[in-house]
């Protein structure tokens, strides 16, 4: 009803802007012809005037033709006047004519528009069905919604918990992030790189503080795999924030080796702390996941660039050239996308549906992942 009013209310300020124009064109015509009877009563005032003596013959005579002149101008101005009228009363009828256009075009015009263009039985659309469309175009706010409302609907949907942790990083809400992660834990089990995951999450929730839940994540992290680098990295930044800068530097430099990588971010480090890092051969690179990035996010901007950059350049170079598993390809595509650089994380969605084209479940992965990045 409220709609109607206002439709109806902006339809007739319509019709008064065009009406108004119309309005003040023209106006009634004034009659002349008081003023020609008061110059005729005029001339005979004069003629009694004379009779009585109260005026002199030359003086009547000069007032007889002033009053004269202006008699004639009144009845000329009268005569022309009502030949204007026929014109003008023809002028006054076709405004009338055209403000009734006007107000029965103006409103049937706007209903047929609305009719047409609008949709005036079309109910509203719900929140979920909008949550439903078609995902390109949706922003990321969006896609959130959109994640959120699923898992509101299937708590136990421990993929979609861990998709969602990823996106909570990409946004810092931290403290969401970890409770996803500890979801995605408790539904779809403990493998070494969730339990890093939910460590990192933790780290950062905390101002880049390993508290002990986090040391414990990263603790089980290392004992289903050995070589996790995020895990070992961080405790040994335990060890720096209890006060054993030299546990630091031994479980810093022993990373090293492996890690090439990340070698000058780890010397870095070491020598921040104090020590004297020593030089180790290249090896194999070991590539980072999105989670690498968001760890070292938690440190300085001049600790992590090269580290960050190292890791991924290393891990594209080696999937180029020696292909890699659908895990390995996400956790590159991730890294772009963190990084802000979306260009570089499509192209390597594209390499990745292409190496793993005769793997329908690699590449539903691949889509899905598109998908929550908003790729």
């Amino acid at each position: 009803m409220l709609l109607w009013i206002a439709l109806a209310a902006m339809t007739g300020l319509a019709a008064l802007a065009l009406l108004w124009p119309l309005a003040q064109r023209g106006g009634a015509v004034t009659p002349q012809a008081s003023d020609v009877a008061i110059y005729k009563d005029q001339l005979a005032e004069i003629d009694r005037d004379l009779e009585r003596g109260l005026i002199a013959g030359s003086e009547a005579q000069a007032a007889r033709i002033e009053v004269s002149r202006r008699l004639i101008e009144a009845d000329e101005g009268e005569k022309a006047e009502k030949d204007r009228q026929p014109a003008a009363q023809a002028a006054s009828g076709r405004r009338r004519f055209a403000a009734c256009v006007v107000l029965v075009a103006v409103p049937l015009l706007s209903l047929g528009l609305y009719a047409y263009l609008g949709s005036p039985s079309s109910p509203d659309q719900p929140l979920a069905a909008r949550l439903d469309g078609n995902i390109e175009n949706a922003s990321l706010d969006e896609l959130v919604a959109r994640v959120e409302a699923k898992l509101a609907e299937n708590p136990e949907d421990g993929r979609g918990w861990e998709l969602m942790a990823q996106i909570y990083l990409r946004q810092q809400r931290f403290e969401d992030a970890k409770q996803a992660y500890a979801n995605a834990l408790r539904l779809l089990g403990s493998t070494a790189e969730r339990e890093a995951n939910f460590g990192v999450a933790v780290v950062a929730a905390a101002d880049r503080m390993v508290t002990a839940d986090a040391k414990a994540a990263f603790q089980r992290a290392l004992k289903l795999d050995p070589k996790e680098f995020r895990s070992a990295y961080f405790l040994g930044l335990a060890r720096e924030q209890d006060g054993d800068k030299k546990g630091a530097i031994e479980a810093w430099q022993a990373l090293i080796a492996d890690n090439p990588n990340a070698a000058d971010f780890l010397r870095q480090e070491i020598a921040r702390v104090g020590g004297q890092p020593k030089s180790a051969p290249d090896t194999a690179a070991r590539g980072p996941s999105q989670d690498d990035v968001k760890a070292a996010q938690a440190m300085t901007p001049q600790e992590r660039g090269k580290m960050i950059q190292g890791m991924v350049s290393g891990l594209s170079e080696r999937l180029k050239s020696q292909g890699g598993s659908p895990e390995e390809w996400m956790k590159l595509i991730k890294a772009y996308s963190v990084l802000g650089q979306a260009d570089n994380a499509r192209t390597a969605l594209a390499d990745a549906r292409k190496a793993l084209a005769n793997s329908p479940d690699a590449v539903r992965q691949m889509d899905e992942l598109s998908k929550a990045l908003g790729l």
